[in-house]
């Protein structure tokens, strides 16, 4: 495919690919995969990632460039919060810091007033005492006028944030009436942060195709896109929809986030060319709720059947010494996203129960508030020596890790998007030939006692909990052999995947080529 192309130019590619992520892409293994493959199969691949701080960075996955962008986040706030209440709390500092600036001056002036009456003292000086009488009463005076008007402060701002009297609902429901999809502009300006720090980059790189992963890059693909179009480049836009967005558990607890991602996702759903997502029961959900001409192709978030051949010589890490245990120890693991809605809590619950067995967490960050929580929990039960919580590895060392262990848990809690897919565990535990224990969420539960891979436990239940994990650990080897069963594991491999991927990219871009020979082993995916 002849193209001039931005920054970064490789000879005789297929195309350029712009993917897109909101997040610093370690820890986000289906975007790493994407991109990999993407440029395995012959395509330039610029994978854009959002920078920790206000550095950018860049490094490379295989042939594919990544690259961090710092997200300046001034529009974090909105208009509202900028200015003063002077109807709603007259008594308010103006936003800022000069409330905690007044406070903490005059907590100043009353400590140099307390040192001055100390010294006048040790003097002898009433005169100097007499003297600092009424700066002293005034400055008592001040502090609780300051004080007051801090706390004014501080209600106000936290009324911002809840956004729950009847003047807030009222506004709310005014601009999405008003405006309707485009109301994300008033209730979540945040978004622009995000089109103005990757939109300058995407156009610099003038792409063939733009892989938007999720809700919030879904807007910044799409207006590149039409930006391209506007100057007489013909750009495809892919939308990877992770999750269901109206279903998901609300990243930010400020009442008008969520509302304002759904309308985000409804305005611009339309200017995707091709969608992809994670599981067919979504796929159906997402035409259905955006009224997509075609049922979104559905990608698996599994892992890779084979080791990628530049990772293939580093060693893997040992669970079991990075935990302490010998062969013999009962080991059950968790590996992913840790928060509440997961469930991990009962994995913690269940021990005092269960005298000889381990749990393990691998998570992104180690020393979480939830983690934290849990920690303190085991401590609380006398299990602390029994729980270890450890960083994620590399994605191509997932399964290798993970087989050390003798389960592998989801014990999701039912929340609307928990129910619709097999997520990206669900897979690497299979492929580490873990016997499983998942609660009874819909599509993994009814997978697992299909395939008989497991148990399945109703969610949050402990006793049942308990009962799933010792049926496992007394019969693992049953639970084992079904991964022997032929066929089974060959489409839960990214391998397939890529190449799923790799035909919605040739139908966007038909004069691209032939996807180029990886030298890697790559398995069809079953029906």
């Amino acid at each position: 495919m002849a193209t001039e192309h931005g920054t970064g130019t490789r000879e005789s590619t297929r195309g350029r690919v712009v993917m897109l992520v909101d997040n610093g892409v370690n820890g986000d293994s289906r975007v790493q995969k994407e991109a990999r493959s993407a440029a395995e199969a012959g395509w330039d691949v610029v994978l854009l990632g959002r920078a920790k701080g206000k550095k950018a960075e860049t490094w490379r996955i295989g042939d594919a460039e990544v690259r961090l962008i710092p997200v300046p986040g001034p529009m974090a706030r909105r208009r509202h919060e900028y200015r003063r209440a002077v109807l709603r709390s007259p008594l308010a500092y103006r936003p800022g810091p000069l409330a905690a600036y007044r406070q903490q001056r005059i907590k100043a002036w009353r400590a140099d007033l307390n040192i001055r009456l100390i010294l006048a003292q040790q003097e002898g000086s009433a005169l100097t005492r007499l003297r600092l009488l009424v700066p002293r009463l005034t400055a008592r005076m001040l502090y609780s006028w300051v004080k007051l008007r801090h706390r004014r402060t501080l209600a106000l701002e936290k009324r911002r944030k809840d956004m729950d009297s009847a003047l807030d609902r009222f506004t709310t429901a005014f601009w999405k009436k008003t405006m309707g999809d485009r109301s994300w502009r008033r209730l979540d300006p945040h978004l622009w942060d995000f089109e103005l720090a990757y939109g300058k980059v995407v156009d610099e790189l003038k792409p063939d195709l733009i892989h938007a992963n999720d809700f919030r890059m879904l807007g910044v693909g799409a207006r590149a896109k039409l930006r391209a179009q506007a100057r007489g480049r013909s750009v495809k836009l892919v939308w990877d929809a992770h999750e269901f967005l109206p279903g998901i558990k609300p990243w930010s607890p400020h009442p008008r986030w969520h509302v304002a991602q759904c309308a985000h996702e409804r305005e611009y759903a339309r200017h995707a060319d091709a969608v992809t997502t994670v599981s067919e029961t979504l796929a159906g959900m997402l035409q259905e709720r955006h009224g997509l001409n075609a049922k979104p192709t559905v990608v698996l978030n599994a892992p890779d059947g084979e080791v990628p051949p530049l990772q293939a010589p580093e060693p893997v890490p040992d669970l079991r010494e990075l935990c302490g245990i010998g062969a013999d120890v009962p080991l059950s693991v968790y590996s992913g996203s840790a928060a509440p809605q997961r469930g991990l809590d009962i994995m913690v619950e269940s021990l005092p129960l269960m005298p000889d067995v381990h749990v393990a967490f691998v998570v992104l960050n180690t020393d979480s508030p939830y983690m934290r929580t849990l920690r303190a929990r085991a401590e609380e039960l006398g299990v602390a020596e029994r729980l270890h919580i450890l960083p994620y590895v590399p994605h191509y060392q997932v399964v290798r890790f993970l087989s050390a262990a003798d389960v592998g848990v989801i014990p999701l809690h039912h929340w609307p998007n928990h129910e619709i897919a097999l997520i990206t565990k669900f897979f690497e535990y299979s492929h580490a030939r873990l016997p499983l224990v998942v609660s009874d969420v819909k599509t993994m539960g009814a997978m697992v006692e299909k395939t008989g891979q497991g148990e399945v436990f109703r969610a949050e239940d402990l006793e049942d909990y308990v009962r799933a994990v010792k049926s496992v650990l007394g019969d693992a080897e049953r639970y084992r052999g079904v991964y022997d069963t032929p066929g089974l594991l060959d489409g839960w491999t990214w391998e397939a995947q890529a190449d799923v991927l790799d035909t919605v990219y040739t139908g966007l871009l038909p004069g691209s080529g032939a996807r180029r020979a990886t030298g890697r082993r790559v398995v069809e995916a079953q029906a």
